[in-house]
């Protein structure tokens, strides 16, 4: 595995499938290679919920053998689908999938999830997988939903910016898209009033603003042609991310801005964003 391919988790049900879409469509943008990567999971009792294959006893190599010709078929598809400049390949790996995704992010450039696969609950909003991978994976994550026609949207990307080492991290990352897409970049800022931030204003509303013109003065130089806008708000980051998300094709974040704890390798805007964002959110880590 290339460090700079995309790594799609896929067990084929329906948010793996739009999640590999997503990967397409991003290596259309960035010519980078795309993996699906199924990770099949041995039990040793009948239950088994995957694609296609009634559950029986394990381990069972028949079944294994099956998933293999599914994945090959869905790579090869995809690739056919794609522009011939793309290309897909399909692998079968053994484990618990969130660790061995979390294991093979090391070497991949981007990792993309659907938000829950064929071993979640209905009714969840984001399985469990998506959740833990996205907080331990070792390069960028971005989680894609079913049902909200994500994959097709050609709005703008949207990212919240804290001033945190990880937020102007995710603020490269979304510019790169922007930039790639052609498409506008609407930079957030959401601040909560504190006895030490003051309780809001003109002028604190000015300060915060203001805090945005350093990292912003270095990508807009380096993207002049990035269509630009900044929103500065009073309340919870998340909550104003999730409204910006409406009319975007993707909302980026770091994995942990001020406000996380120390020793949270998530914190709870991206978790929120992963439950309740209305297009893919990315999540940008240092590697």
């Amino acid at each position: 595995m290339s460090g700079d391919e995309i790594l799609v988790g896929y067990d084929a049900s329906a948010d793996a499938t739009v999640a590999l879409h997503w990967a397409l469509a991003e290596a259309e943008h960035s010519g980078r290679p795309v993996r699906l990567a199924y990770v099949f999971e041995w039990v040793t009792v009948a239950g088994w919920v995957g694609p296609g294959v009634a559950p029986g006893i394990w381990p069972d190599e028949t079944a294994r053998r099956h998933v293999k010709e599914l994945v090959d078929k869905a790579a090869a598809d995809a690739a056919a689908a794609a522009r011939p400049t793309v290309t897909v390949h399909g692998e079968v790996f053994d484990g618990p999938p969130a660790l061995v995704l979390e294991e093979r992010s090391a070497e991949a450039g981007l990792l993309v999830l659907g938000t829950r696969g064929h071993g979640g609950f209905g009714g969840l909003l984001a399985g469990s997988t998506a959740v833990s991978v996205t907080a331990h994976a070792h390069c960028p994550v971005v989680v894609v939903r079913d049902g909200d026609a994500s994959a097709s949207r050609t709005g703008r990307v949207v990212v919240g910016v804290d001033g945190s080492a990880t937020s102007l991290l995710a603020l490269g990352f979304a510019v790169e898209r922007a930039a790639q897409r052609g498409v506008p970049l609407h930079v957030v800022r959401a601040w909560e009033p504190s006895a030490d931030r003051g309780v809001g204003g003109d002028d604190a509303v000015a300060a915060e603003r203001a805090a945005l013109d350093e990292p912003l003065a270095w990508w807009r130089e380096t993207f002049p042609d990035v269509a630009v806008t900044v929103d500065v708000v009073t309340g919870r980051p998340a909550g104003a991310l999730v409204e910006a998300s409406r009319d975007a094709q993707l909302v980026v974040v770091g994995s942990r801005g001020w406000g996380g704890l120390r020793g949270m390798l998530l914190g709870s805007v991206g978790q929120q964003l992963i439950h309740h964002a209305h297009c893919p959110v990315a999540v940008v880590r240092e590697r």
